[in-house]
């Protein structure tokens, strides 16, 4: 099943259901007008939901409309809880490699994880508006799930069945806020503004064979102003998975419809394929050389991140967003 919010001049978006070649979509109000509501009541509501997205693939439904992603807000535009993990350790090892920091072996088997603002997430084709490009502007190309109510102290083997929705990210990072954050052993805040979602969430069975072991067995591309980026396997040098990242995150507290989880930046040992930030490009840099030599987004840059079957299909929409100036 696919989803998406579109823009009705409400905070959280009206429900729409896509169909699977994301060229039809229809309300379904007299099921769920939000998609938070349908997280809350998911049990009662994905059955007659399901039987309406089969008769919409089969072109069954006469008042669908042409699927339009620019009226998409993020599937949902604000969330409960919004936490983000570093599951590619590989990466993690990277940039402390790259400032000559050892790596503690605890990385290898208690995941990080932070817990990010979502109160206002940014719509998957709107500018990114910021403060200034000394912040030192990046993009950050991930994947997230969207969660049931998660009870707390579940095990990994349990916590897989919980998982709803996945959704593509851009968790846009300001690398040069980073650092005096971090120094005062607190995490991050101002070093991570709004983040953005994919036009579409889809449930796991749409991945088919690409879904296993929790994890999204598919390239996660990224463009740069036009030029690809990097196209690194999301199911590849994964150390955790997403049930191992929602167990994780349940440990302590129970967790509520409609959490988001990511997966943190994706990245490959095999660095031909490219990287899915530019922090991790300039620490490659830095390794080989001794200097970074890309630099940071700058107003006018523009970021789209998109994920494709083996079809070559477009799964879940793109992300597609420039850097502007922000003004009151």
């Amino acid at each position: 099943m696919k989803l998406a919010s579109y823009r009705n001049g409400r905070r959280d978006g009206q429900l729409m259901l896509v169909s699977r070649d994301l060229s039809r979509a229809v309300a379904v109000p007299d099921i769920a007008v939000t998609l938070q509501q349908l997280l809350d009541d998911w049990q009662e509501l994905i059955g007659p939901l399901t039987r309406m997205y089969e008769q919409l693939n089969a072109g069954q439904i006469p008042n669908c409309v042409p699927f339009d992603e620019d009226l998409c807000l993020s599937p949902l535009p604000r969330a409960y809880q919004w936490a983000d993990g570093s599951a590619y350790v590989n990466h993690v090892e990277l940039v402390r490699k790259a400032r000559g920091a050892e790596m503690p072996e605890s990385f290898w088997t208690d995941p990080l994880v932070y817990q990010g603002g979502s109160d206002c997430f940014i719509a998957p084709k709107a500018d990114i508006p910021l403060g200034s490009e000394d912040w030192g502007i990046d993009f950050e190309s991930e994947i997230a799930v969207v969660t049931d109510d998660v009870p707390m102290g579940i095990s990994d083997v349990d916590a897989g069945a919980h998982i709803k929705l996945l959704m593509l990210v851009n968790d846009v990072s300001l690398r040069n806020l980073i650092p005096a954050e971090l120094a005062k052993g607190f995490g991050f805040f101002q070093s991570k503004p709004s983040s953005s979602f994919s036009p579409v969430a889809v449930t796991p069975d749409e991945l088919g064979e690409c879904w296993q072991d929790t994890k999204v067995h598919l390239p996660l591309v990224t463009y740069l102003n036009g030029e690809l980026f990097g196209q690194p396997n999301a199911g590849v040098d994964m150390t955790f998975n997403f049930a191992q990242l929602v167990a994780h995150v349940a440990k302590t507290r129970p967790i509520g419809a409609g959490a988001i989880i990511g997966s943190g930046t994706i990245s490959n040992y095999d660095r031909s394929a490219g990287s899915s930030c530019l922090a991790e490009k300039r620490m490659l840099e830095v390794v080989a050389g001794g200097t970074a030599a890309t630099p940071f987004m700058g107003f006018g840059d523009r970021v789209r991140i998109e994920m494709r079957d083996k079809q070559g299909e477009s799964i879940f929409g793109a992300i597609d967003q420039q850097v502007v100036r922000y003004s009151q």
